[in-house]
């Protein structure tokens, strides 16, 4: 069936938070039927760095776990659902969903829209992605302030929305910001659907270098991503993978109990 709904979806519990049984072609199949059908709702993709934020966050992970998909960005997150019996399961990389999107969309209706960046990125991504996609439509782009909106700029925006009508908004400010501003914005503009892709706009935009895809594929693009940037990743993967795999060896054990909430 080409258009998936969320209930058909099911989730696999990783430490209280519920990723998506997901892979890149049942992803787009949600999407598109999400697009179509104007059905309001935000896509969390999500690997090691969300599901440990997520620890110390009980808003957070009530954010994760209402989002219309959470897909396994992250190769440990796949595992896990191989370990529950998904043999069907692979990683929904955000830039990869990003690229499958744009390519299903030159040939159907759907109307984009980005937010996030630093200064430049969006308008960066909006003519990179023009050149690769030339019958992508897309809306505009706007880059925040980093920090939260005032009065007047949330009005500002609005309107933006309200005359671009985009069917989906491109999030890029990285987790767990950008799933914040998801859950708070998405009641508040007129689109259907939202989804937080972080690095992707970066990435797209020829920022910065991605991982080479066998480091992707074995679960060795936080090796690749905090060589690059060390002073602002180190900290992060250091201090997340240990954590993260000595609660999953808890969880897998039985010795300790994350429900979903």
């Amino acid at each position: 069936m080409l258009y998936a709904t969320f209930m058909e979806i099911q989730r696999v519990n990783v430490l209280g938070v519920g990723i998506s049984v997901l892979n890149l072609p049942s992803a787009l199949a949600a999407i598109a039927g999400a697009v179509r059908t104007r059905r309001k709702g935000y896509i969390c993709v999500t690997g090691v760095h969300g599901v440990i934020e997520a620890q110390a966050d009980e808003n957070f992970r009530r954010i994760l776990n209402r989002a219309f998909l959470c897909t396994p960005d992250g190769m440990p997150m796949v595992w896990m659902g191989k370990i529950n019996g998904h043999a069907e399961m692979r990683r929904v990389y955000g830039p990869d969903l990003m690229l499958d999107v744009c390519a299903w969309s030159e040939n159907n209706p759907c109307r984009h829209f980005f937010f996030g960046g630093a200064e430049g990125v969006a308008g960066e991504l909006r003519d990179k992605l023009s050149a690769r996609f030339p019958k992508l439509q897309i809306a505009g782009c706007y880059t925040p302030p980093f920090r939260p909106l005032n009065t007047l700029e949330v009005k500002e925006l609005q309107e933006i929305i309200r005359t671009a009508k985009p069917d989906i908004l491109w999030v890029g400010l990285s987790t767990p910001k950008q799933e914040k501003f998801m859950m708070e914005y998405l009641p508040k503009l007129e689109v259907s659907l939202m989804v937080g892709v972080g690095a992707a706009f970066d990435f797209h935009a020829g920022r910065v270098q991605q991982a080479p895809r066998w480091m992707q594929r074995s679960g060795l693009e936080w090796l690749f991503r905090m060589l690059c940037e060390p002073r602002r990743l180190g900290k992060r993967y250091l201090k997340n993978n240990p954590l993260f795999l000595w609660k999953i060896a808890g969880q897998l054990s039985g010795l300790k109990k994350y429900p979903l909430e």
